[in-house]
């Protein structure tokens, strides 16, 4: 999990990526719950319900993604990073 937040941090945020401007990236790696996770929140309100939730569970781990952010536009691309980043690719493209 902490492969996929680095790469989303990285491929998303860090990029300076068009599609995520307008949202803040929010770590919960070390989370108490077992369930480390991610969130994209809104950048106005970093406390707000977030827009997209990335979260590993079990052993071994599996990777879910949740939010209103998935049925946006830009819920496709997210979905098919993810696919590629817990399959172990660090690539921020499709194509590479």
């Amino acid at each position: 999990m902490e492969q996929v937040a680095i790469t989303a941090h990285k491929c998303w945020f860090a990029s300076n990526d068009a599609a995520f401007r307008s949202y803040s990236f929010a770590n919960e790696l070390n989370s108490f719950s077992g369930r480390p996770r991610f969130l994209l929140v809104p950048k106005s309100n970093f406390g707000g319900k977030p827009m997209l939730v990335v979260q590993a569970e079990g052993d071994p781990a599996r990777v879910d993604a949740f939010g209103p952010l998935l049925d946006q536009p830009a819920g496709p691309r997210i979905s098919a990073d993810l696919k590629r980043w817990i399959g172990g690719s660090d690539s921020c493209s499709q194509t590479a």
